[in-house]
């Protein structure tokens, strides 16, 4: 076999039959768009199928779909033909709806429907200050401790350690004193109810 002109003595070099393949930056813009298009016109109903089935609406699945397709034009870049389209495109639909179950669960996504909801028409309506005089005449009814790890655990979403170390009291007592809160609350909705 022929000596390459880098080999060491004693080494041979093959000449290889395969082309050499080079990563070339560049394209325009548009030549992603007019690719996604195409994706979009094939790939589209499977992605939709994937985002419905998933987060469980239709109109949620919609507005999933056209996510994943504008996040797909944003990262058209990295997409590497490892694997179909489709496969990558089915990952990111999985990503961003499991992405937007994650964030309806999270915490401050139910303070802010409760909130919504409180504000009523007109942003501040009757309702929020019904809220506001029921929470009130509640806080009312304990000791000023209790008051304090209710307002540290449900107003500033204190973790039961925070609130513990913000009061100077155990884990197991601000436990204690948040489930009478809830005792406590639990009546008075009964005998709201009965009245």
């Amino acid at each position: 076999m022929p000596r390459g002109p880098n080999a060491a003595p004693g080494q041979t070099h093959e000449m290889s039959t395969q082309p050499r393949l080079q990563v070339i930056d560049g394209g325009k813009p548009a030549d992603s768009r007019a690719a996604l298009r195409e994706l979009y016109t094939q790939y589209g109903g499977t992605v939709y199928g994937r985002c419905q089935y998933l987060l469980g609406d239709r109109t949620k699945a919609e507005d999933a779909m056209q996510d994943v397709f504008a996040r797909a034009l944003g990262h058209w870049h990295e997409f590497r033909n490892e694997s179909s389209p489709l496969t990558w495109l089915v990952r990111i639909a999985t990503h961003h709806c499991l992405n937007v179950l994650r964030a309806e669960r999270a915490p401050w996504h139910k303070r802010f429907e409760r909130e919504t909801r409180a504000r009523g028409e007109g942003h501040g309506g009757p309702q929020l200050f019904e809220d506001r005089e029921a929470a009130q005449k509640l806080l009312a009814k304990l000791d000023l401790e209790t008051q304090q790890a209710a307002i540290h655990y449900f107003v500033d979403e204190m973790t039961l350690d925070e609130v513990a170390a913000a009061i100077g009291r155990s884990i197991p007592t601000v436990r204690k004193r948040l489930a009478s809160v809830m005792t406590l609350r639990e009546r008075d909705r009964a005998t709201e109810g009965d009245a």
